[in-house]
């Protein structure tokens, strides 16, 4: 089963659900519930969007590093609402793309994102976006993030596995969809040390 059909499965699976609710409710769904059916509708929507970094839950003045199958990172929260990072990833069909980035925390669970971009293409590419995540367990937390800049848009779901108080285990999707060229399209998995 693809990705796009798993997706589409999840979307209609939540639609019913929320049309079964009765309107009092539909009322008191959470502004993260809803703002995870809306970046699902968009993954499902084959909406392909720019961040290959997971998404962490640091504390203020937390720092992260973490490597994953074709990237790496680092970043700080600066304050309580706000993390700035830098991220290499190796791209399949164009090199190597440099991101300094901004996450801006909205609430708990949802963050805006902005960013620029290197491309070898477009040495610079400005971005923006929203990420949400959810606890999924005891140490498992689930997130997706969807990105779009000027020449490209990325989008990306996954799972952070605590296996120890500052080591996450990281199991993703990732698709990126450069305006110009071939989309890529992958799993990956990671490994981010907090301190």
């Amino acid at each position: 089963m693809t990705f796009k059909a798993i997706s589409c499965m999840i979307l209609f699976e939540a639609v019913e659900k929320v049309a079964a609710l009765k309107k009092s409710t539909y009322r008191r769904i959470s502004r993260m519930k809803k703002s995870l059916l809306a970046l699902t509708a968009l993954v499902a929507l084959n909406v392909t969007s720019v961040f290959a970094a997971p998404i962490n839950d640091l504390s203020e003045g937390e720092t992260a590093i973490g490597i994953g199958t074709t990237e790496y990172y680092v970043e700080h929260q600066l304050s309580d609402k706000f993390t700035i990072g830098y991220q290499n990833a190796d791209r399949r069909y164009y090199g190597d793309m440099d991101d300094i980035y901004g996450q801006f925390r909205i609430n708990e669970n949802l963050r805006a994102m902005v960013g620029n971009r290197d491309l070898p293409y477009d040495s610079s590419n400005f971005y923006a976006g929203l990420a949400a995540s959810a606890p999924l367990g005891d140490r498992m937390t689930g997130y997706i993030s969807y990105a779009v800049g000027g020449d490209f848009k990325e989008t990306q779901i996954g799972t952070n596995i605590a296996i120890a108080s500052n080591i996450d285990f990281n199991v993703n999707y990732h698709a990126f969809s450069p305006d110009h060229g071939r989309n890529e399209d992958k799993f990956g998995v990671g490994a981010t040390v907090k301190f």
